[in-house]
């Protein structure tokens, strides 16, 4: 009987159900044929917008096309299987390119495969424990920062490919590439950047013919076939020096079968010390993975009016960064874009998001040789405006006009984006915002002095019904902290009674507006109260709410005042304050 009771306050404590609810059985409980029909049609647009991002996604971020469409299968399949969203098309995306570039570069593959694991197994945990209210705690002068640097940084790498330089080992340092263009300038391929251009210029005016054809795909086939047939029927010597994917990355016909990693562990190294240091790199992914999803989700939830399970979606993203690497692929998450492309389309549901898979699926399985023509400056354009889209440029200009606080954490976490990496400019402008969130909090806070009397008009714990003034005794001085009295004015309290030089017999310290006590407020205010009694003066607390009188009988203040001296309001205080003297 003790038993099934432990189970029961369990699960009431910790309903599995409320944390992993796919909404893919609620959606199925009714579903019929016309719901199924836009969904189809969703499913299959998404899939040929998500052909040339996936492919560009996998290219730019050091592995290759196969390895950005079997993440785009994979993870999208579970992401809409498993996820707390309708509409969530998921796949790789932009934010990741930054990230895993430099995993590949420091740890090589395997490190990338690790990072990723480990990645999903904090997204599980965020979910399970739920954390899926975790974007309102990122200030948005941080995601927009890195969000910035990671677009910047994007376009930074395509202009190898764009121009057609042909350089091979490009630093991945921003300044030393940056260095290396200019230094290669004369190596530019006019043809490819012809090609380049041309697809830009696609891309760009192509929603003004149609907004549901995706200007991407329009360009990589126009692009493509140009490329081809002046390969096929020209001798031109410029033509046969562009790159295409078939002439760079071999394009297998199917999903890989499932490896585990193989690690060839130096002399001294352990699993657990490459573990180690790959959980910066992991923590990374991992935020990043669930900021982009929960925001997604949330822009999703606008148009459609639904509300999403964020917990959820966690544990959907997770599970599909578990399983992903095993088959090669790469960090991947909620895309903003594909996920409006559904909703535009009419996707209502994760049957979408499985058709987009299916769409993807199909074409790893039968149009490996035509992918493998699509060439390298036309992918690059893509990722350019792809870019530009994300670079956030006008809301840059929009900060710079609020507070200047603001600003320096947008500008500190877009310049160490860009000039070291993300795991450190998430790292530090994490760390400026919660400082400047304590300052303003801090500042925000107000001590009051009262030593004649007291206004009954503005005080609203005072319970009597009259115009007249309520008087302070002589001898007693009121304080007032109106804010949270925590570790960042705890100090605060202290300068404002040195300022008064006239020690009074007692001190009423009113607490009406105090929410929460933190530990470095209690034991301030109890070094307070023995520093007042060893100067013969006494506390009265006025006005303490049940949960900050709760964390002081915890803190044993019962040894150091009676209980007589916490009062309900300043009316019982001040005649507690007159019995005292």
């Amino acid at each position: 009987m003790n038993y099934e009771l432990c189970i029961m306050n369990y699960q009431k404590m910790y309903n599995i159900k409320d944390v992993f609810q796919p909404r893919i059985i609620e959606c199925l409980k009714n579903y019929g044929k016309q719901q199924f029909s836009a969904d189809m049609m969703a499913g299959v647009i998404v899939g040929i917008v998500a052909i040339p991002l996936a492919i560009a996604f996998g290219i730019a971020s050091g592995v290759g096309p196969t390895e950005g469409l079997i993440t785009a299968i994979i993870a999208g399949f579970i992401i809409s299987a498993f996820g707390g969203t309708k509409v969530q098309i998921g796949g790789p995306t932009g934010a990741f390119i930054v990230i895993i570039y430099g995993i590949i570069q420091q740890f090589g593959l395997v490190g990338l495969m690790i990072a990723t694991i480990l990645a999903g197994i904090m997204l599980i945990i965020m979910g399970l424990t739920k954390m899926g209210s975790i974007i309102k705690f990122v200030p948005y002068p941080v995601i927009i920062g890195f969000t910035g640097g990671i677009a910047l940084t994007i376009f930074s790498t395509q202009m190898n490919d764009f121009f057609g330089m042909g350089i091979e080992g490009v630093p991945a340092d921003f300044i030393e590439k940056w260095i290396c263009y200019f230094t290669n300038i004369t190596s530019v391929n006019w043809g490819a950047f012809a090609i380049g251009l041309l697809s830009l210029l696609i891309i760009i005016f192509t929603p003004k013919v149609s907004k549901k054809i995706p200007g991407s795909l329009v360009a990589i086939i126009i692009m493509t076939l140009i490329v081809w047939l002046l390969k096929e029927f020209t001798n031109f010597e410029f033509v046969n020096s562009i790159k295409t994917i078939g002439d760079l990355y071999e394009l297998p016909s199917g999903i890989p079968a499932p490896k585990l990693p193989a690690m060839n562990l130096a002399e001294g190294e352990t699993i657990w010390s490459v573990i180690r240091s790959l959980m910066p790199a992991a923590f990374t992914i991992a935020m990043l993975g669930a900021i982009e999803s929960l925001l997604s989700a949330m822009v999703a939830d606008g148009v459609i009016s639904d509300k999403h399970n964020s917990n959820t979606e966690l544990i959907g993203q997770g599970i599909a960064n578990v399983v992903v690497p095993f088959f090669g692929g790469i960090p991947a998450t909620g895309a903003i874009a594909r996920t409006m492309t559904n909703i535009n389309n009419g996707g209502r549901t994760p049957v979408a998001g499985i058709v987009h898979a299916l769409i993807l699926l199909l074409v790893l399985l039968f149009m490996g040789p035509l992918v493998g023509l699509i060439p390298m400056p036309c992918l690059a354009a893509v990722l350019i405006i792809v870019a530009y889209n994300m670079s956030g440029w006008r809301t840059f200009v929009s900060l710079y006009k609020g507070p200047k606080s603001d600003f320096a954490v947008l500008m500190t976490t877009f310049v160490l984006t860009v000039i070291f990496d993300l795991t450190i400019a998430i790292e530090i402008g994490l760390l400026l915002a919660v400082v400047l969130f304590l300052k303003r909090t801090s500042e925000s806070v107000e001590i009051k002095h009262f030593h004649d009397e007291i206004d009954p008009n503005q005080e609203l714990d005072i319970q009597i019904n009259s115009e007249e003034k309520l008087a302070i005794p002589e001898g007693v001085d009121v304080y007032e902290i109106d804010g949270p009295y925590f570790f960042g004015i705890a100090n605060k309290f202290e300068e404002v009674m040195s300022l008064i030089s006239q020690k009074p017999k007692v001190r009423i310290i009113r607490m009406r507006r105090v929410p929460f006590m933190d530990s470095t407020g209690i034991h301030n205010l109890e070094v307070l109260i023995e520093q007042s009694h060893k100067e013969g003066i006494q506390i009265v607390l006025s006005g303490v709410n049940p949960q900050v009188r709760k964390a002081l009988e915890k803190a044993d203040f019962n040894k150091l005042i009676p209980a007589e001296n916490i009062c309900s309001n300043i009316n019982v205080a001040l005649e507690r304050s007159k019995e005292l003297i």
